[in-house]
């Protein structure tokens, strides 16, 4: 599991004086209320910043760094991802999950047959869809519902799903 979750990325500059656009990635937008600090990936280095301001506009959150006052300082980093340590991450649910956990899950059938691995969570309005790479390459996609979603185990980095009718052809 990874050690780093992003909540958004750096969409583009905000005014001059050191704001930025940032396109949450995330269920609760309000989330970065509560930060004190996030982590910048540049690429090269992974840097911390504290977070002095939170806006929100539209779709975005409306981000202002501590020493950061320039649009000159901030407008390179416009495409970056923003990360929190697991310790910041927002608590999770009963049977909720981070979307970064489970990607490359195996997945079996109810009579314990490997289909394949999980490599995509899509985020619709409805639920989320899991899509698993069969072995012999198809991608089949499996709604996150009780009826289709039979266990996760995140220790053993396993899933069990029950392939419902008509969902394989």
């Amino acid at each position: 599991m990874e050690d780093l979750l992003q909540v958004g990325a750096i969409a583009q500059t905000h005014g001059i004086r050191g704001e930025v656009k940032v396109f949450p990635m995330t269920d609760d937008v309000r989330r970065f209320q509560k930060l004190k600090e996030i982590i910048l990936d540049t690429g090269k280095e992974k840097i911390t910043l504290e977070i002095e301001g939170v806006k929100y506009f539209k779709k975005f959150v409306i981000l202002k760094f501590k020493g950061i006052d320039n649009i000159n300082d901030i407008e390179r980093y416009k495409g970056k991802s923003l990360y929190v340590t697991r310790e910041n991450a927002v608590k999770l649910g009963r049977d909720e999950y981070f979307i970064a956990d489970l990607i490359d899950l195996e997945v079996y059938d109810e009579d314990g047959s490997y289909l394949g691995i999980l490599t995509n969570v899509i985020e619709t309005g409805a639920n989320d869809v899991y899509e698993v790479r069969f072995e012999d390459g198809r991608e089949v996609l499996f709604p996150a519902i009780k009826q289709c979603i039979l266990d996760i185990d995140m220790e053993n980095r396993k899933m069990k799903v029950h392939i419902m009718d008509g969902l394989m052809d």
